[in-house]
């Protein structure tokens, strides 16, 4: 299924240090299946996973002389994804057709983000990346069955804290979530001074209340701040939509302070938070999202919610919705 808006747009695929030179790794977007490899200079090619002459997954291949070679028939593509050799008819120059189709990739924030389509604009800002004041924490990558839209969504809300993150990133006993401002921006949405009572907002063990700021940065992109006397805390977290209900989770954490708590503290914080998540968000029915607001009772603590579905309806957004 083609939907022109995610096509169009830029999806991490792997970590960057999982690609070193000469591997070959498999991906899978959109509901297509994805080759990834680095040449000797470093560039990464994206491909359709699939050799022209039978139709094998050339991920099932090697590079050889900054060529990916094809495990069925030994064809060799070059750079370009162009057969400039058939084993079987050394002497023959191949068919101008023997090639495969190649997709944009580029590496930003320590990952390799695809685009299958023409995208417009850049992959998306994070601007504490280039913050040396902040450190950087990977989390991830989080398989979740459920649609792109469904986890995005769940990231934005913050009245299941209290209920799903119990002790650690709410209180049953203070669920009350205040108004809050929601705007639009050209780049997407922006929800302002959303107030948490949290008993360990970051996995240090100290409670306090917190201020958010989110910002859904595209379709599949969000991120959030908060922060509490000069501490703060963001998290950029971006869902790679591979089939209509299923997806992968990628998460940087930046925060400047607690330099002194162990990263895999850290990153196991936030691994428990995800497993938390997960289940219920893979429990929710219809898997897709629903941008029809009738089709589920909203409040005023879901005004970011109400904001997202609007704008992914405004945007023509179909993979993951319904």
């Amino acid at each position: 299924m083609q939907d022109p808006v995610l096509v169009n747009d830029w999806h991490v695929v792997a970590r960057s240090s999982d690609l070193p030179v000469g591997r070959v790794l498999r991906a899978r977007l959109l509901g297509e299946d994805i080759v990834l490899w680095r040449s000797s200079s470093g560039s990464i090619m994206a491909w359709q996973d699939l050799c022209i002459h039978r139709g094998a997954r050339l991920s099932l291949g090697w590079v050889s002389n900054d060529r990916l070679v094809c495990p069925y028939h030994g064809w060799e593509y070059d750079v370009n994804g162009v057969c400039v050799r058939i084993p079987a008819h050394p002497d023959q120059r191949p068919p101008i057709k023997a090639r495969v189709k190649t997709y944009r990739a580029v590496e930003r924030y320590g990952y390799i983000w695809v685009s299958l389509g023409d995208p417009k604009v850049d992959v998306p800002y994070f601007a504490e990346w280039y913050d040396s004041s902040f450190r950087k924490i990977y989390c991830g990558p989080y398989r979740i069955r459920s649609s792109g839209p469904r986890a995005i969504e769940n990231f934005l809300d913050v009245a299941h804290f209290p209920f799903v993150h119990a002790g650690l990133l709410g209180d049953p006993s203070r669920p009350e979530i205040p108004d809050y401002e929601v705007v639009r921006t050209e780049e997407g949405i922006v929800a302002r001074n959303i107030r948490v009572w949290q008993p360990n907002p970051d996995g240090t063990g100290v409670g306090r209340w917190e201020t958010y700021t989110y910002k859904v940065l595209r379709p599949l992109t969000a991120y959030f701040t908060k922060e509490s006397d000069g501490k703060v805390f963001s998290i950029f977290y971006t869902v790679t939509p591979v089939e209509q209900t299923e997806s992968i989770g990628w998460m940087i954490i930046a925060m400047n302070y607690a330099y002194e708590v162990p990263e895999d503290q850290i990153r196991s914080f936030e691994d428990k938070i995800v497993s938390q998540d997960i289940p219920v968000v893979e429990s929710q029915r219809p898997e897709l999202l629903p941008l029809d607001l009738q089709a589920e009772l909203h409040l005023r603590s879901d005004k970011i919610s109400i904001a997202y579905r609007m704008w992914l309806r405004e945007l023509g957004l179909t993979f993951g919705t319904a």
